[in-house]
């Protein structure tokens, strides 16, 4: 079907030539006579593209556009500008606007821009069908909307549905437990227990007893009879985290288990069957621990069904400053405190940080900064200096330092007497935090004392001038103790 244009033109001569152009490419033409009737006929029947005139009778062709952008849906908009119009056109591209064209034009002119119009709007109408269907910001528990993300979101989309075993991998603090979650919470056993075990928690001689329960008398303190997690777990989701923690024996007997679903409590002959899927997850390569005779070979077969690996959050794009943002919302309710965003330069820093501790050493930061401080927005210095300071590897720190932060050997040393040879690398590097004290001590004194002054030229709060001078003076009081 050919594609429809709305034409707007209050000239019938120029609307007759418009519309006889349009209609030799092809193009099913619609008119109308002004603003009211452009709105009217774009309400009733959205066109593939609009021709808009400016200079309209009654409602212009500006207010046209403003109005055609506080309603649902959307097509192109090419405006028709006089020559010398420059401003108009450029408020009309502000407003919305495609594309626009300037009287006089001929035919071709007008053929590509409507064209290159409606094929942009289509790309762009199938982008964003892709995205809706996609790409999701949030997925359970989960935040972040980067193409690593995206990816797992997918994995365990597929993977829910189905009984198999998940073996889910990725640092400490990247959310294997959420993913977990998401899976049971994306699965048909959704409305079961989910029921979690940290193997890495537990002492060795408890965790048998932890997954699979106990009769009573069955090991000093078993005074009663107990269910283990397994039993709980039944018609519903077993979660096993930090499983290469787990000894051979044990895993002998979860092997056991995964294959027939059917387990013993310790110190009972009675086979018990539940109905429980197995997800489990390490912080370990599992492959490495099997090589090394750590995991045994025939479970890691059985659960190493579906693998899902967290990326870790350096990997992970903007999805630190999501986070990040998300964090602060909620700490500053519960702390009562006033942030509301970060600055510019505060989010480049979490986007350049490494986070070896991934999201849980994120909310760890952004919990320190906002009880410690207070104001609008997380300045640079609220961050911790671990977050701030500049990671220089120390077979280059000499050769990269600024030359501030190199001091020159002390004046009396043997170094700095006359003739005498400075070997490199003698000279002293500054710590970081002996920089930062210099540099909050400069701005007391170049305002006199005034604390607040001296914060806002720094671009820190007062409070954290006053928490660092409070950690100079512990360590100067360590110093005179040793």
């Amino acid at each position: 079907m050919a594609d429809e244009i709305l034409l707007v033109e209050d000239s019938a001569a120029q609307a007759a030539v418009y519309k006889a152009y349009l209609e030799a490419e092809g193009y099913l033409v619609r008119m109308a006579g002004s603003g009211e009737e452009g709105l009217e006929a774009a309400s009733a029947r959205p066109p593939s593209a609009l021709l808009l005139d400016l200079e309209l009778p009654g409602i212009n062709g500006l207010e046209v556009l403003a109005q055609l952008r506080r309603q649902p849906g959307g097509f192109p908009v090419i405006v028709v500008t006089d020559h010398g119009s420059a401003e108009n056109a450029a408020e009309a591209v502000r407003l919305g606007a495609s594309d626009f064209v300037t009287k006089p034009f001929d035919r071709s002119r007008l053929k590509v821009t409507v064209g290159n119009a409606i094929r942009q709007h289509q790309l762009a109408s199938m982008v964003d069908t892709l995205k809706e269907k996609f790409a999701r910001d949030r997925f359970h528990r989960f935040i972040g909307g980067s193409a690593p993300m995206q990816a797992v979101y997918r994995i365990i989309e597929s993977a829910a549905p189905s009984r198999a075993t998940v073996f889910i991998t990725g640092e400490s603090g990247t959310g294997k437990e959420l993913c977990a979650e998401a899976i049971h919470r994306q699965s048909p056993r959704r409305e079961g227990p989910f029921v979690a075990v940290n193997c890495a928690a537990l002492p060795r001689d408890l965790i048998e007893s932890e997954i699979f329960g106990h009769v009573k008398g069955a090991f000093t303190g078993a005074v009663r009879q107990r269910d283990g997690a397994a039993s709980l777990a039944d018609g519903g989701t077993l979660f096993l985290d930090e499983i290469c923690e787990m000894d051979l024996e044990l895993q002998a007997k979860l092997l056991r288990f995964v294959q027939t679903g059917q387990f013993q409590r310790v110190g009972s002959g009675e086979t018990i069957k539940v109905d429980a899927r197995i997800v489990c997850a390490t912080n370990r390569d599992p492959l490495e621990q099997v090589r090394q005779g750590r995991f045994r070979e025939d479970l890691y077969y059985r659960l190493h069904v579906i693998p899902v690996h967290l990326p870790p959050l350096r990997d992970r794009g903007e999805d630190a400053v999501a986070i990040a943002r998300l964090f602060l919302e909620r700490f500053a309710n519960e702390e009562g405190r006033s942030f509301s965003r970060f600055s510019t330069d505060t989010e480049q820093l979490l986007r350049d940080y490494p986070w070896p501790g991934n999201v849980r050493e994120l909310e760890n930061v952004i919990r320190n900064t906002v009880v410690l401080n207070d104001g609008e927005a997380v300045l640079p210095g609220m961050l911790p200096p671990a977050v701030t300071a500049r990671r220089i590897a120390p077979a280059t720190a000499a050769r990269e330092a600024p030359a501030a932060v190199v001091a020159p050997p002390a004046a009396g040393t043997a170094a700095s007497a006359p003739g005498a040879t400075v070997v490199p690398g003698a000279e002293r590097v500054v710590p970081l935090w002996e920089m930062e004290k210099r540099a909050i001590e400069t701005a007391i004194e170049r305002f006199e004392g005034n604390i607040l002054r001296a914060a806002a030229a720094l671009e820190i709060s007062p409070s954290t001038i006053y928490r660092k001078r409070q950690a100079w003076e512990e360590r100067a009081g360590d110093t005179k103790d040793v």
